[in-house]
Formats: C-alpha cells, structure tokens, sequence
C-alpha cells in the first residue's frame, strides 16, 4: 500500500470531546470516526486492526473445537420475556417494527441462541457442542466514556457452550481460560492481563473476568503478588484473602476489563426447554456456558497500555501493516524496498513528495507499524536502508 493513495487521514490536535487516550490516539490516526457518542465508523487502517484481533480470536477457539456462527442483530419480544430480561435488563435497546412487532436490538445472544440449538435436537454423542459469532451488540449505557472502552454500539465475540453435565461444563470451562490466555498473550496484552475472580450471580460462586492492569480503567482489582491470581473488588473477602493461594498479599490495581467466562448451568435452557438426550435415554436440562471478548474494546485497551507520548506501538500479529517504509527524497530505491517486502509482508511506503520529513515521522508514529524502514541519501550512502524496531529502538543498515 502506498500512503500517497491511501485513504489516512491524521490530525495534530487532539480532538476537543475526547476524554481518553485510545479515542485521542485512535481519531488522530485516521483509524476510527466518532458519529456520536459511544458509537464510532472504522476507517481502512482500524478494520485492519479489528480484523487481525479477529483473526487471532478465531484461529485459537478453531484450536478448541469451536464453530462460528452468526446471529441476527434484530429479536422479538417474546425471546426476552421468557427469560424474564423484557422488562429488567435495563441497557435492552427496544424498537416498535412497522408491522408493530416489538424487538431487541440484542446486546446478547443466550435468547437466540438456545432455541437455535434446541431446533438442532442434539445428543450426548454431540456435546460438547460449543459455537461463537464475532459480531456487533447494543446496549443502552445511560453514560458512555473512554472511547472504544465503553460504547453504546460495540463488536464482540460470544462463544456459548453446551454439555449434559456441570462436570462435563467445568471442563470446558478450564480449556477455555487457556486459550484465553493464549488469545491475550497473541494480542500483546498477556503479561498484563489476568485472570479475576467475580461475582457467579446466580450461577455458580465465581465466574472469571480478564482484567488489563491500566490506570485508565474503570474496575478496581486486588492482584494476589503471590499466585498472580485477582480479585474484583465487588467479592473481596472480608479477611482479605486470596481465594485461589489464601495469601492475604493482594494490591489493589485500576483495571480493564477485555474478556469475561460464565458457567449458566440451565439459567436458559430451561426456559426454552432445551433438552439433551443422555446416554441411558434419560432427558436433561442442557447446562451451557458463555464467554466473551470486547474485541473494540480490546483495541480501545492495547492503545491505552502500550501507546508511548506520541507513538502508537502495536503488537506484531495486530499491527495494520508491519512495515512502514519512509521515502526521504527522490529515490528509486525506496519503490524496490516496497515491492520486495510487500511479497511476504503487509507494507506501506510513505512516498509523498510533498510532506515535509517531520509529518512523515509524525505519520509513522501513529500508523504504529512495529518495523520502520528509512531510505534516506545517508542511508544508501551506507549501503542500503535503515530497519528500526520500533520498540526496541535498535537498528541497522540493511543491503538494497
């Protein structure tokens, strides 16, 4: 891609409405476009991003047997009133259709994915039976902030889970935080991430959030210093213990949530009466879990910890390109640098002739592209261009 025709669009001031640091980094590096609040366009450069977090996410839940799927955005009525969600699940987006049919705009799919199963009539022989869509929500937030973080209109990825027993649920339950763990070790974020306990509701006693340590985050978690386990703040325990070591060694730490498991045992299959025919031909509530990753709102997360004062840094496996050629001057060899590395890579050169040197570094700093290569009359005169690893900031001449 070369950057002379291509649609980026950055800007130098801040805009005046932003209120976080991934919103500010992201509108200035033509990666996203406020429409309103909580609701934002992705531009060419951010769906490239969005689109390799969602490469990463499929290829580890594709590791685990799982089968993607897609789900309508519109619901009626009558799914969310039999499990009771109509009238108290307050964030609910409600529309009136022109056949004055009632629906949802569906902030999540356990009300439509159930009696998608139950049509299906499955078997134990079939179970686990696990299917996710990466798709966008709705939620109707009284007061949306922080950019990418928390949105009216966001896109997620839910993986819904089927099984005849709790045991057989637990067990999937262990895999998944595994190929979580993966997933935000993929992203970049995994020695920031951890795994916290919460609140089960009615399910079960705890469920799992995957919390980024930042100081921008709205939650609040205590990080065991000893087993590395954490803690929401909702379930500390009044002795102020670690529930997984018991070690009473917890800091308190600001945190985003990107990620969150569930076990809702029967909790919606039962009010679609969703049945799995056992081995011994008895009939059983099937017992599901959820899990879930706010791949917006990972993107929002990433920009917040690893953005430098002026420079996006992305991960390797995200980044929108993983060169950034920058043409100093008239030269020919900057093109041949381009069509080289852009059989094997994703590349762009920034061959504008009239933007100032200054712009363009500007430019590269918020194309966030983890190599960066000059081409420069000092660089050939050395003998090739210069490849910098821009986390690193280590460097070397390179032959043409």
């Amino acid at each position: 891609m070369k950057l002379s025709n291509y649609p980026i669009r950055t800007r130098k001031e801040t805009p005046k409405d932003t209120d976080s640091k991934n919103a500010s980094f992201l509108i200035r590096g033509g990666y996203i476009d406020k429409l309103m609040a909580g609701v934002y366009s992705y531009l060419p450069i951010g769906l490239k991003v969005i689109k390799n977090i969602e490469n990463i996410i499929r290829q580890e839940l594709d590791n685990i047997g799982c089968q993607e799927v897609l789900m309508p955005v519109l619901s009626p009525k009558e799914n969310w009133q039999k499990t009771d969600r109509w009238d108290n699940l307050d964030v609910l987006f409600k529309m009136v259709g022109a056949d004055d049919q009632e629906i949802a705009l569906n902030p999540t799919h356990e009300e439509i994915i159930v009696p998608i199963v139950k049509g299906m009539n499955i078997s134990y022989k079939e179970l686990p039976l696990a299917l996710y869509q990466i798709q966008a929500k709705f939620r109707n937030e009284l007061r949306v902030k922080s950019g990418l973080l928390r949105g009216r209109e966001f896109l997620m990825k839910d993986l819904y889970t089927f099984h005849a027993t709790e045991e057989e649920l637990d067990k999937f339950y262990e895999i998944s935080i595994t190929s979580y763990k993966k997933i935000f070790d993929r992203l970049g974020i995994g020695d920031k991430t951890v795994v916290t306990c919460a609140s089960g509701g009615t399910f079960s006693k705890y469920s799992h959030e995957f919390q980024t340590i930042s100081e921008s985050g709205e939650d609040t978690i205590y990080l065991c210093e000893k087993c590395q386990e954490a803690v929401n703040k909702e379930i500390i325990s009044e002795n102020n213990k670690c529930p997984k070591c018991q070690s009473n060694d917890l800091k308190e730490k600001k945190s985003i949530e990107v990620g969150n498991i569930f076990k809702l045992k029967d909790k919606y299959s039962e009010p679609f009466g969703l049945k799995i025919t056992t081995k011994d031909g008895n009939e059983v509530n099937a017992i599901m879990g959820c899990y879930g990753i706010g791949v917006s709102r990972v993107m929002g997360a990433i920009v917040e910890v690893l953005a430098e004062e002026n420079k996006i840094v992305w991960p390797e496996e995200i980044a929108p390109f993983k060169y950034t050629i920058i043409s100093l001057g008239k030269n020919e060899k900057a093109e041949a640098v381009y069509n080289e590395l852009n059989k094997s890579a994703s590349v762009i050169l920034d061959d504008r002739e009239d933007i100032s040197a200054g712009q363009k570094f500007a430019d590269a700093d918020l194309i966030g592209s983890p190599h960066r290569i000059i081409v420069s009359e000092k660089s050939l005169a050395s003998g090739g261009y210069e490849l910098i690893d821009v986390k690193t900031k280590n460097s070397e001449i390179k032959k043409i």
